[in-house]
């Protein structure tokens, strides 16, 4: 199989697709692969690298998307990428289509098959692919939530751990899954006052046991999320349901009893993100107010710490696109039912069951897919 790995053009996004060792190990099971020149050099891959893994360095992203078999990348693929894919071809990525009604219709009428990195499953009911990148995302919304506090950037001016006789920021993350989890480490790190909500009381036992004394949780209900509201400098929001609309957890009718300057980090913010007021937002532009309340909502954090987002990345996407690689899609899927999951779009037709619920599409069963 030809893989092909063009260079991301979503702005400020510097993570790449494939590393050198994924290359590498893509050859040595005896595929092609292509690269677009200056594909890895935002997360310090150059293209000598690539070469020395045996990758081809092709000028163009329409060599690339002309030649490959199979498509892998970082991000959902943008207008003129989806111009360029074809009835067959092979897409492997990130996709999150729940709240991209244009990207979803670009896909269906390009006739590839795309499978979503977010939608991978595996045997402990995880997320192996997208897990990563939530853990750089966790880790990063407190220090960039920091960053949105301070007074020159429209926030509260207040310090994270605060000084002695003047109390830390307090910061509240909403769900404790991995996202949540990392955020309220680093959070409580910094020297903040942290509180975790979240529904699932396994998860609220398992947070105990593992941070007792490190940060507070509680069980997410109306009434006490309206309390922490009013107390909190940060709130993060951490909220996923997989392949699905993230839910609007906080309104907009909130902001009254809120804080001034209070910040909002949306890090769910690819699924539609998980406050009324959200909109994406690029690193170059991170951060907008609305009503007193600062949000950061940018929808790619991991692409500012690239180069440890493309290894991490790549760590857990290689033995997928080997799989793919080796066997096609088919075989691969049918082997392989957690990979199966990750299917959303085959031949013109949705395969992913949330995506349609959200967006009102018909959706045929991945099942069916695969004898289809």
């Amino acid at each position: 199989m030809k893989i092909g790995c063009p260079k991301e053009i979503k702005p400020q996004e510097f993570r790449v697709g494939l590393t050198p060792n994924a290359a590498r190990e893509a050859v040595s099971h005896g595929h092609e692969v292509v690269v677009e020149t200056g594909a890895g050099a935002g997360a310090g891959f150059d293209d000598t690298a690539y070469q020395a893994a045996g990758a081809q360095i092709i000028a163009t992203a329409e060599e690339v998307f002309a030649s490959a078999d199979m498509i892998v990348k970082v991000k959902e693929p943008q207008p003129t990428e989806r111009k360029m894919l074809r009835e067959g071809q092979l897409l492997f990525t990130y996709l999150h289509l729940a709240p991209d009604p244009e990207q979803t219709r670009d896909l269906l009428a390009s006739g590839c098959t795309a499978i979503a990195y977010e939608t991978v499953t595996d045997d402990r009911g995880g997320l192996p692919l997208l897990a990563p990148m939530s853990e750089v995302a966790g880790r990063l919304a407190p220090q960039v939530g920091a960053w949105t506090l301070q007074k020159a950037n429209g926030g509260r001016g207040v310090l994270m751990g605060g000084v002695p006789g003047v109390g830390p920021a307090r910061v509240l993350v909403i769900g404790g899954g991995v996202v949540g989890t990392h955020a309220a480490r680093i959070a409580a790190g910094m020297g903040a006052d942290v509180t975790v909500l979240d529904r699932s009381l396994p998860r609220l036992r398992y947070l105990d046991d593992t941070f007792a004394g490190v940060f507070r949780t509680g069980y997410s209900s109306a009434g006490l999320l309206a309390e922490h509201l009013e107390q909190a400098d940060m709130v993060i929001g951490a909220v996923l349901i997989p392949g699905a609309e993230a839910p609007k957890l906080v309104s907009r009718a909130q902001f009254t009893d809120m804080k001034p300057g209070a910040a909002l980090v949306d890090v769910a913010i690819d699924q539609g993100g998980c406050f009324e007021t959200s909109k994406p937002t690029t690193h170059a532009d991170p951060i907008y107010e609305v009503d007193g309340i600062m949000h950061y909502c940018v929808a790619n954090m991991p692409g500012a710490v690239a180069r440890t987002s493309t290894i991490a990345l790549g760590n857990a996407t290689m033995p997928f696109m080997l799989a793919l690689a080796d066997k096609g899609w088919r075989q691969a899927c049918e082997d392989d039912p957690h990979l199966l999951n990750g299917l959303n779009v085959h031949a013109g037709k949705l395969t992913y069951y949330a995506v349609g619920k959200a967006l009102g599409i018909d959706v045929m069963s991945p099942t069916l897919a695969l004898k289809a």
